[in-house]
């Protein structure tokens, strides 16, 4: 049987403590967080004691993060905030310069040119200040809705659900949606999933999609969801 909002809550509380994320658990009914601020593996981590400045350090190091490994990403990310740390000082620097500090992220050079544009579009049209919408944020060029989840949800701490291939898969191979994209399972999810879960979901189900529920052969032996996910086009299994 497909997983549904009868277990969902269940589900995710398994896939939580498989993960050891107990800061999934810190989130109240309406979405807040109630704990350290949630981080996605593949972006930088601002930590506990983040600043005004976390929504820009975010988005940033998504901007970085695109078809690059996440040793890269974070490194990269520290050294250019030592250089620029606000979208002023940012569209202040070259886009060679800021492509020679992010190397050797994929297509250095092309992100350069988009981390200086979206910087001066901050500070002329938002006043140096980082939107908290998934509307406005899209708006700015290279930005899509991923992205600009994850600039609401962990930059500025605000429900939203990112959803990358991971949670697309997962939430397809439980039942849970039924969609042929991101941006569907996206719309699904906000129509459907407890807004407790909103914001730690993506967090949670990129370390169990790499961990153990892999798009090939997954783990399904040793999983804990073993008996109640449908495994919905799963052919093989470990």
């Amino acid at each position: 049987m497909p997983i549904d909002n009868d277990n969902i809550d269940t589900v995710l509380r398994r896939v939580a403590e498989d993960i050891g994320d107990a800061r999934a658990l810190t989130v109240d009914q309406e979405g807040r967080w109630r704990g350290p601020p949630p981080t996605d593996p593949a972006a930088y981590h601002p930590g506990e004691d983040a600043d005004e400045q976390a929504p820009f350090r975010v988005l940033i190091s998504c901007l970085i993060s695109l078809r690059t490994k996440d040793e890269v990403t974070g490194p990269a990310t520290e050294r250019l905030f030592k250089l620029a740390d606000t979208p002023r000082a940012m569209a202040g620097l070259p886009a060679g310069t800021i492509a020679e500090t992010i190397y050797p992220a994929g297509f250095y050079n092309q992100k350069g040119e988009t981390i200086r544009r979206v910087s001066r579009r901050l500070v002329e049209d938002y006043g140096g200040r980082v939107p908290d919408t998934v509307e406005e944020l899209v708006k700015l060029k290279g930005v899509g809705r991923k992205t600009a989840n994850l600039v609401v949800t962990v930059g500025h701490g605000k429900p939203g659900i990112c959803v990358d291939t991971h949670v697309h898969r997962i939430f397809n191979r439980w039942g849970y949606v039924a969609t042929r994209n991101p941006d569907q399972t996206e719309k699904a999810l906000r129509e459907k999933l407890p807004r407790r879960w909103w914001i730690p979901v993506n967090s949670m189900l990129v370390v169990f999609g790499r961990e153990r529920c892999q798009p090939v052969s997954p783990h399904c032996s040793s999983c804990p969801l073993v008996g109640d996910c449908p495994r919905l086009g799963v052919e093989h299994s470990r």
